[in-house]
């Protein structure tokens, strides 16, 4: 005899699915973001160089593009669900690791938590759009969007205190408790979705054709690079930026660094909104001018700092949520999800790890930070043309934009 699930069952898998990938999203930044807040004490401990000390934050970079392919064969392999679970315990495991050894254990550790992270990023956009009704997609990536900010935000404040009272190895330590946290909710997630298996599919919306998708794709590896490239550098830069023009004290640029990452929830939620009550392009656009304002600002009104980056951060926020949201929104199957994520994540990451460098070598080569600001002016304008172009290519449904927020 069949035994079909409750009503209570289907209608709350959307919403678990939410709280899961929050989850998911809290362990996929705050393991980059810790070591940075004790980097000089896991050198004097362990004896790092200086150039050695910046891979515990630049590797994990790197493997998001590279580790890719890896990604999205185990997702193909094993299911979102086990992937998830996979990258999870991956990063514990890389947690665990890093903190238990000498230099050699820290940047294998630090390898371990870049593969586990890639895997995160790419299977998140599968499950939005397996597993989320269409109209809410963009909703829901704004949520990812803002818990990726919320949970890097966590970290921050937490590790040194942390770390001053038990050591920087504990300190770390201690952010592995968000990875158990979430395999246990992912793994019980796994039960309940088979429990709703068989159910009737949301209603989808119309979808391009399959080279229309793969053009989208390509667009949107441009803009991807224009953004990942605009902010690594802007957050490897912004408080020397502050410190050398208005000159800020390394307190008060900490801070105004800190505004620009966390008005990044302020992009991931506004979005979706506008995506629900205009064209595609339009947030793309919007979000756009507000990136291009950030370089444009610094050069021509430097004493508004907080303004431009309060702008930035909204931008920053709004475009990695405005480029996941398309593809959530036009690819069709769990494979073209994760072939088109993995193409975007691929070149956008590239990019970034040519952000900080960059940035820092035109202003080791010029002596100020015009030619840094201007080259963040060409990524954000990158970052524009290839969202717009992509989102011309996506059907409008009807009564709205990309999404619509759930309510």
């Amino acid at each position: 005899m069949t035994s079909f699930p409750s009503a209570r069952v289907r209608d709350a898998l959307p919403w678990l699915v939410v709280v899961g990938i929050v989850l998911v999203a809290f362990n996929l930044r705050g393991p980059i973001v810790a070591p940075a807040l004790v980097v000089g004490q896991i050198q004097d401990e362990v004896g790092l160089s200086t150039t050695v000390a910046g891979l515990i934050t630049g590797l994990p970079v790197l493997f998001f593009a590279l580790a890719t392919p890896l990604a999205t064969s185990l997702i193909r392999r094993v299911g979102p669900e086990l992937a998830v679970v996979t990258g999870l315990l991956g990063v514990l495991l890389g947690t665990v690791v890093r903190s238990a050894g000498g230099a050699a254990t820290v940047l294998i550790g630090t390898a371990i938590i870049g593969v586990a992270i890639t895997v995160g990023n790419i299977v998140v956009p599968v499950i939005i759009r397996r597993d989320v009704p269409w109209r809410h997609a963009s909703a829901v990536t704004g949520t990812y969007t803002a818990a990726l900010n919320v949970g890097s935000m966590i970290t921050s404040l937490g590790t040194a205190p942390l770390a001053a009272a038990v050591g920087w190895r504990w300190a770390l330590l201690t952010w592995g408790g968000f990875a158990v946290v979430g395999t246990a909710f992912w793994l019980l997630l796994a039960r309940r979705r088979r429990a709703a298996a068989g159910t009737a599919s949301a209603e989808e919306p119309a979808q391009p054709a399959p080279g229309t998708v793969s053009r989208i794709g390509w667009w949107l590896v441009l803009a991807f690079a224009g953004q990942a490239f605009s902010y690594y550098a802007v957050t490897a830069w912004l408080p020397t930026l502050l410190a050398d023009g208005p000159g800020l004290d390394p307190a008060a640029a900490g801070a105004i660094s800190a505004i620009f990452q966390v008005a990044a929830v302020v992009g991931a939620f506004g979005v979706p909104v506008l995506a629900a009550r205009a064209r595609p392009w339009v947030p793309v656009a919007a979000v756009g001018l507000l990136w291009s304002a950030l370089p444009v600002g610094l050069l021509a009104a430097p004493e508004a700092y907080v303004l431009w980056s309060f702008v930035g951060g909204v931008a920053q926020g709004g475009g990695f949520t405005a480029i996941f949201s398309i593809i959530a929104r036009v690819t069709r199957t769990d494979r073209e999800t994760a072939s088109i994520s993995a193409r975007v994540q691929t070149g956008g990451y590239l990019a970034a790890t040519l952000g900080p460098p960059v940035a820092g070598a035109l202003y080791s080569a010029t002596g100020g930070w015009t030619a840094s600001l201007l080259v963040v002016l060409a990524a954000t304008i990158l970052y524009s043309a290839g969202g717009i172009l992509a989102a011309r290519l996506v059907p409008r449904r009807p009564g709205g934009g990309l999404g619509e927020v759930p309510g």
